[in-house]
């Protein structure tokens, strides 16, 4: 019996082709990673309606008290978005309203986020000079404390709608503010203001003014418009400047195509002080350009109608700086007067 061929340790038996080759051997995966686990979200610490003690939703953060409520002020997680907001409650109560406004996921694309890190990257530039805002923050703060938070019901009133009972043309004189100087308060009045607080005629076109003027009047419907003129105005200075004669297209400006509105004005001025000196030449112009504008407002249909309907009245006012006093008068529109002037002033006043 023929011998079985072995074959030796290591090697591989031949075949009728040749030796047999080693199998290949295929490369070993990597150990795979663990994945990554990734840490649950903690849940807001505060929500609406909810509090850590009987006393305060946000400790922590200030509080104040008044009379017999609580003032909270802080912010609160809801969702992605963060609350910023007051909460008001009663001494010894439990419960609480949370009045806030919701900011928006810090998910900012574009321009925005663009802006947002420019900003960030200016503050330190600022740190340790002047800061003009310093004086503005103190004054809001004092406002809040005093003004808004003895107001609450107001202001909560005021955020649903406002029905102010004026609509207010003025100067954008810095020292001419007609809510210090009037004491107007929040709701009261819808105000713009502009150069030597002028109103364009109705064929003028767009403007801050004539928009203002339209939301004022036909939306909010108020019953009167109050135009605001001022002592030592420096756009009636420039209007009084101006020579139509010589006036120069090269030497136009902003101020000039602006206020050159009160013409009528200053020719009037021209015609009835020309003998008098530039200041007083100025001086009557001031309350000249207010009756100006007060019959620039009859050229807007929609003022018209309601003029003439009693539905709305249009007054002028005059402030002087020099001596403190206010004047006040009140135009008279009569469309229908044959024989006379369809305009007059009735309830003229000063008060000193």
């Amino acid at each position: 019996m023929p011998e079985t061929p072995t074959t030796p340790s290591g090697a591989y038996p031949s075949t009728p082709h040749g030796p047999q080759s080693p199998p290949a051997r295929l490369p070993v995966p990597p150990p795979r990673a663990a994945p990554l686990r990734r840490r649950p979200r903690p849940e807001p610490r505060h929500r609406v309606g909810e509090c850590d003690s009987p006393v305060s939703p946000f400790p922590g953060l200030p509080r104040f008290r008044f009379a017999d409520s609580w003032l909270f002020l802080g912010v609160r997680q809801i969702g992605d978005s963060t609350a910023r907001g007051v909460t008001l409650r009663a001494a010894g109560s439990g419960r609480s309203d949370f009045s806030c406004a919701t900011k928006a996921s810090e998910d900012h694309s574009g321009l925005t986020r663009q802006l947002l890190d420019f900003q960030h990257d200016t503050v330190d530039e600022t740190d340790g000079g002047y800061d003009p805002f310093s004086q503005l923050k103190e004054r809001f703060t004092d406002f809040k404390q005093r003004n808004y938070v003895e107001n609450f019901t107001n202001y909560q009133k005021l955020a649903e709608q406002q029905t102010p009972e004026f609509m207010v043309v003025a100067c954008a004189d810095s020292r001419v503010c007609p809510t210090s100087i009037l004491g107007l308060q929040p709701g009261d009045a819808f105000t713009v203001r502009n150069v030597a607080n002028l109103v364009p005629p109705y064929e003028h076109g767009a403007s801050e003014t004539t928009a203002a003027l339209e939301f004022a009047v036909n939306s909010l419907q108020v019953p009167n418009v109050l135009v605001v003129g001022h002592s030592r105005c420096g756009g009636i200075q420039a209007l009084m400047s101006m020579k139509s004669k010589k006036d120069d297209r090269s030497s136009r400006t902003f101020i000039r195509d602006w206020v050159s509105l009160g013409k009528s004005a200053r020719l009037s001025t021209e015609a009835a002080a020309g003998n008098l000196s530039f200041e007083s030449q100025c001086r009557h112009c001031e309350k000249e350009s207010i009756n100006s504008s007060l019959l620039n407002l009859l050229t807007y249909p929609w003022i018209e109608e309601r003029v003439k309907e009693g539905n709305l009245n249009l007054h002028g006012g005059y402030y002087n700086f020099i001596d403190c006093t206010f004047e006040k008068w009140t135009l008279v529109y009569r469309p229908g007067l044959e024989g006379g002037s369809k305009y007059a002033i009735k309830n003229r006043s000063t008060w000193s």
